[in-house]
C-alpha cells in the first residue's frame, strides 16, 4: 500500500443496519504528488453526455470509473485514493450508490465523507464525488 491508512475499517461493521460493504479509514498519511479532481460528474469524459440519467448505480459506477481514468492519466492507481467527498441528491440512493462505490476502492480505504445535497449543476445528476489522490514519489 503506497500510504498508511489509520484506523481502516470495512462499513459492513459501522453500519449494520445497511447493506455496505466499503474499505474506509479514518484517516490517510500520504506523501508525494497531490491529485485534487473535480467533482466528478456521470458524463462521459469525451462527449460529456450524461450516462445513467435515472439510475444512481449507474451514475456512481461512471463517476468511479472517470475518478480512476483520471487518476490513471495523471500517472497514479486507485490505491493512491485518498479521499472521497460523496454529493447525493436523495438519502434513498446512499446504499447503492456506495455499494457500487465500494467495488471500485475494494482494499484502498480512503478516507470518505457523504453529504445530502438539494441539487447538482445539472437537475438530472443523482451523485457527484470528488476525489483526492497522492501519488508516491
Amino acid at each position: 500500500m503506497a500510504h498508511t491508512r489509520i484506523r481502516p475499517f470495512n462499513t459492513r461493521e459501522t453500519y449494520p443496519e445497511q447493506r455496505l460493504d466499503n474499505d474506509l479509514a479514518h484517516g490517510v498519511v500520504a506523501r508525494g504528488r497531490t491529485v485534487f479532481l473535480r467533482g466528478a460528474c456521470p458524463q462521459d469524459l469525451d462527449t460529456a453526455e450524461n450516462v445513467g440519467v435515472g439510475d444512481p448505480v449507474a451514475q456512481a459506477h461512471r463517476v468511479m470509473q472517470n475518478i480512476r481514468q483520471l487518476i490513471g492519466e495523471a500517472g497514479g492507481e486507485m490505491e493512491h485514493l485518498c479521499k472521497l467527498v460523496v454529493y447525493l441528491t436523495d438519502v434513498r440512493h446512499r446504499e447503492a450508490v456506495y455499494r457500487a462505490m465500494g467495488e471500485y476502492i475494494r482494499g484502498v480505504h480512503p478516507v470518505c465523507t457523504g453529504l445530502v445535497v438539494v441539487a447538482l449543476a445539472r437537475p438530472e445528476w443523482l451523485v457527484e464525488i470528488d476525489a483526492t489522490a497522492v501519488i508516491p514519489d
